[in-house]
């Protein structure tokens, strides 16, 4: 049994060869990835991580500045585009393909047919975006199937409301935002996709798209279980659209802001998808703890734990809380531990090693390393993670904020080097990717990590504030895992209780410990210890340690 572990990447940031990198740049001036430069190569070093799943974010056609007129797509207006190369979560057609990333773009479904096939014999399953809640502006599929009717295509627009409607209409009124849009027009206008019932969104706004009707009125709840009579119609729309997608061979759906889209539509869905693909995956993004349970309950496979674990290891990485903190999480979840996504970086976060938030790839190895071993459950990284990517660029929509813009054409170039150009690789990237795919080769593999039971030390030693330590253990194997989130080295006496020795069947004795990821040179990779009920470990740890020890009895 093997741990997940996703690798998300964005297609279009990861480019073989970069252009001009000019702030607000076009395609032509700055370039864009192509799905066939991810070559059976760059899959097998993604694998070679520790990599289970690729999530393949923006594949689906969104919009975009960018003219494929000739080729019978319809052009976006630019005032409702963000950024040149638009969002990735303001789909224009769920049924196409990004032309971008294709180099021909009337085969660009091929193409993307055949990177699913390259990936499933890489030993990867593949996995993209399935955006629920809201659609571009100028949402038009032209990829749709023969006798689909496209979205909005029978909506009475006279009505705000009806639960056959596709989208949620403001009769007699225009689109008009609080900032200029220019020629666009839009009547009667319709609600915005961040919940904006009225005509007038401001720039903050997710102005570039429209909301999703799936048969509640508007400001409901968003995951109130309402009795309905018949599936509405925008839910048997989009379960045809997972349907189309299932059949290519894609593995599982990342789904957008799962939240804000109702309870029993999820229910109905996933239970109607998985009769027909029972291995199929669903990840939900949520950032509400309270449906945590309800959407497992409703079939989702994993959901983000963004506002649990990911928030409770940044403020410990930055000193905000102490450690103990983690221990409290884990536990508000273990009836659900194995549902729970953990990440320290995704399109959304800002990048570990950014001077906005850690400034230092090392600096956030003890979280990972906490987050990719504590419990059987999922964990993800963001391509360029494992590179100590620091995001810190000015490429146009966001501005410099320490994240990688979703928003522009840009080439990453820590990922340029790292898989096209070994050879120009900086020292530092060489050295946090050997620890990345040193740790979550571990974390992967390790039967103990992947399948085993864990025991939290941390209630027994409280007073390693800035230090965090459990132990992993299935059948005779048995690891121990310390991360050190001081920037200082640090000497301590490790407790273990009794109820250890018991929970764990360990006999009193000597043993010795194997460190399996050696992400502290200076440190060495083994030694002896003596455990015994209620007794101290001496261990030193580096400033910024991480390590997964593995413990086995010394019989010399």
């Amino acid at each position: 049994m093997t741990k997940p572990i996703i690798y998300q990447m964005l297609p279009r940031l990861f480019m073989k060869e970069k252009g001009k990198q000019q702030p607000c740049g076009t395609m032509s001036q700055n370039g864009c990835g192509k799905l066939n430069d991810i070559t059976p190569d760059v899959l097998k070093r993604i694998h070679a991580l520790g990599t289970t799943h690729i999530w393949y974010t923006g594949l689906l056609r969104h919009a975009s500045t960018t003219s494929y007129k000739k080729q019978g797509i319809p052009q976006q207006h630019s005032a409702i585009v963000k950024g040149k190369a638009g969002s990735p979560f303001a789909i224009a057609d769920y049924y196409d393909v990004c032309p971008d990333l294709a180099v021909n773009v009337k085969a660009r479904m091929t193409e993307a047919e055949a990177l699913i096939e390259r990936t499933h014999q890489a030993g990867m399953k593949v996995i993209i975006d399935f955006v629920p809640n809201h659609v571009a502006r100028q949402y038009q599929s032209v990829c749709r199937p023969k006798g689909v009717a496209d979205l909005g295509e029978d909506d009475d627009e006279t009505l705000a409301f009806s639960p056959d409607n596709n989208f949620y209409y403001l009769p007699g009124e225009t689109l008009t935002p609080t900032f200029n849009i220019g020629s666009y027009k839009e009547c009667p206008a319709r609600a915005t996709g961040n919940d904006r019932f009225d005509a007038h969104p401001d720039i903050n706004d997710w102005y570039e798209t429209v909301k999703l009707n799936y048969g509640t009125p508007p400001l409901c709840s968003h995951l109130a279980d309402f009795p309905a009579d018949h599936q509405p119609s925008t839910w048997k729309k989009m379960a045809d659209i997972l349907r189309y997608w299932a059949a290519k061979g894609v593995d599982g759906f990342r789904c957008d802001m799962v939240h804000m889209v109702p309870l029993s539509f999820w229910t109905w869905c996933i239970g109607e998808l998985k009769q027909q693909y029972p291995h199929l995956i669903f990840i939900g993004e949520n950032y509400d703890m309270g449906l945590y349970r309800p959407l497992i309950h409703a079939g989702f496979d994993w959901l983000y734990d963004k506002v649990g674990m990911y928030d409770t290891l940044i403020n410990v990485s930055r000193d905000n809380v102490s450690t103990e903190e983690i221990s409290r999480r884990w536990q508000w979840t273990d009836d659900i531990a194995d549902h729970m996504l953990y990440f320290l970086e995704n399109h959304d976060e800002q990048r570990l090693a950014s001077r906005h938030l850690l400034g230092d790839a090392q600096a956030a190895l003890p979280a990972v390393t906490v987050a990719a071993c504590l419990k059987t459950n999922p964990f993800m990284l963001y391509f360029g993670q494992e590179l100590g990517e620091s995001g810190d660029w000015k490429e146009g929509f966001s501005g410099e904020d320490g994240r990688t813009s979703i928003f522009d054409y840009w080439c990453m170039e820590s990922t340029q080097r790292a898989y096209f150009d070994r050879r120009r690789m900086k020292k530092t990237e060489r050295q946090v990717e050997k620890a990345y795919r040193s740790l979550l080769h571990v974390a992967a593999t390790e039967p103990a990590i992947a399948q085993g039971k864990m025991f939290d030390l941390m209630y027994v030693n409280q007073h390693l504030n800035k230090q965090y330590a459990f132990f992993r253990q299935h059948e005779d194997d048995l690891l121990l895992i310390v991360a050190n989130f001081s920037a200082d080295a640090a000497d301590i006496h490790l407790h273990i209780p009794q109820h250890a020795m018991e929970w764990l069947c360990l006999k009193e004795g000597a043993y010795r410990a194997e460190d399996l990821i050696n992400t502290q040179p200076s440190t060495p990779d083994t030694f002896n210890i003596y455990i015994k009920g209620e007794t101290d470990i001496p261990l030193h740890l580096e400033g910024y340690g991480a390590y997964v020890y593995r413990v086995k009895e010394d019989k010399l």
